[in-house]
């Protein structure tokens, strides 16, 4: 590594890291953390070798200072066992916009009251219009829980790894492999929790339920047997499954029985006795981003909590998954929330409220300049009698990456201003979600295993940015 620009890298954090014989070590990790923002900025802005070391850089780092990304699979284990009472809800969060930003300030929360249950996450469909690669979104996260001093084990994840009905249509090998190649990539990045997502080929017109299932089932089978393969030793990573795309119907206990025990049949013939899923998806009447009513307020949603409290039993007990995970959730009232512990749901997802609170709190001049460049590249999307309010929530998320950087340099207050409404939200939900004293769970089950990043990982060429219009949040 020695050369010009592993000494740039480790002059814009004054020194305070030194590279020995291909080793990475903090000399100064006061110094350091006050100094690895300029990291996360030099691998969202810079290109080339620069960029790409300032990520192995930043992960090598967060390793020294004991910060692991790592699997909650034995966490969720435990819990099917009954080892680990369900009294939390592990939240999900999706980071979109101002990530390094957004990470500081739930690390900042958690250490509050003592939380270790969380999971950052991005999905196939946002590491496209949030222009974030996993070893991007890796960084900012790593980065986050450097300067915040955080500790122990970091779960990070790719959510909804989905295979798009479409492209598997006209070139099934080609969609496989590529979300293959995501997962890969992912792996190499840190994300030992990946939720593999072919509920879109599920399919109704079937006879029988197993039938309905059994696309989906082959598929989730042939990518977690994939994963076993590429997980690094000593890792076992988080797979999760899920029987029903989420803004469809309801699920129901029988789809989520046909699943599992074909999904199980299906992964014994590509290795007996491989492990399988530590969590299923279910749908129970969200969707995601919530749906937008015409004067741009949020219709209000009913969530079939008795079929979610139901399944998440069934997943427990019959099946020794940590439970369910509901989806779509961050646009519900906060009196929901609460009522995710009571019911027993495993794991929830998050994200929209978080972005909507950012577009709100952005400067008015920098909004339209996002919109008149949604109304440019996205009218074909405006259908109907659809209002302008309906219109830009439901494009403006593909202004988060073309619109990163002018993100990134708003005024400091403005910055504030939104993470103060961020932490305040976090706060909320983590407290309703039961988070306080949760590090003493993760502690006890998740043996965090130290694997160090492969330089050459980083180096290599990133795959190109996706059409990912067809795919879910």
């Amino acid at each position: 590594m020695a050369g010009v620009k592993i000494k740039e890298i480790l002059e814009v954090v004054d020194n305070s890291l030194e590279v020995k014989e291909g080793k990475v070590r903090v000399k100064d990790p006061a110094r350091f953390r006050e100094k690895v923002q300029k990291l996360a900025e030099v691998s969202a802005f810079e290109s080339g070798e620069k960029q790409k070391l300032a990520r192995y850089l930043t992960r090598a780092a967060a390793l020294d200072l004991g910060i692991v990304p790592s699997s909650i699979h034995d966490l969720y284990i435990a819990r099917g066992r009954g080892e680990v009472p369900p009294v939390f809800t592990v939240p999900a969060i999706n980071l979109r916009a101002l990530s390094f930003d957004a990470a500081r300030v739930i690390f900042r929360t958690a250490k509050g009251m003592d939380a270790a249950a969380f999971i950052f996450e991005i999905a196939r469909s946002e590491i496209g219009y949030t222009n974030q690669h996993p070893t991007e979104y890796a960084t900012s996260i790593l980065a986050a829980a450097i300067a915040e001093d955080y500790k122990g084990p970091v779960f990070i994840q790719g959510d909804h790894f989905q295979i798009s009905a479409k492209r598997y249509g006209a070139n099934p090998d080609a969609e496989v492999q590529a979300v293959k190649d995501l997962i890969k990539e992912s792996l190499a990045a840190g994300f030992f929790n990946i939720d593999v997502d072919t509920s879109t080929m599920v399919d109704l017109s079937k006879p029988t339920i197993s039938e309905q299932q059994e696309l989906n089932t082959g598929l989730s089978a042939e990518l977690t047997a994939y994963i076993r393969k590429a997980e690094p030793k000593g890792v076992t990573v988080s797979v999760g499954g899920e029987i029903g795309e989420v803004g469809g119907r309801n699920s129901t206990e029988e789809e989520l029985r046909a699943y599992i025990e074909g999904f199980r049949k299906e992964l014994d013939k590509r290795g007996a006795g491989m492990t399988g899923l530590s969590k299923i998806s279910i749908q129970t009447g969200t969707s995601h981003g919530g749906v937008v009513l015409p004067d741009g307020s949020i219709a209000k949603v009913k969530v079939d909590f008795d079929t979610l409290h139901r399944l998440s039993q069934v997943a427990r007990r019959d099946y020794g998954m940590g439970g369910a995970v509901q989806h779509g959730a961050s646009t519900l009232p906060e009196d929901a929330f609460g009522k995710f512990v009571e019911i027993e749901t495993c794991e929830i997802h998050l994200a929209t409220n978080f972005m909507n609170m950012f577009f709100d709190r952005i400067p008015a001049d920098l909004r339209e300049e996002m919109y008149a460049y949604l109304r440019e590249k996205h009218s074909s999307e405006k259908k109907g009698d659809m209002t302008d309010e309906q219109f830009y929530y439901k494009v403006r998320k593909n202004a988060v990456g073309p619109f990163k950087a002018q993100s990134w340099n708003v005024p400091p207050s403005v910055k504030e201003a939104i993470k103060k409404d961020w932490e305040s939200q976090f706060k909320k939900l983590f407290d309703l979600l039961g988070m306080k004293g949760t590090r003493q769970y993760v502690e006890k089950f998740i043996k965090p295993v130290v694997i160090q990043p492969n330089l050459k990982d980083y180096l290599g060429e990133e795959a190109g940015v996706e059409n990912v219009s067809d795919l879910a949040d």
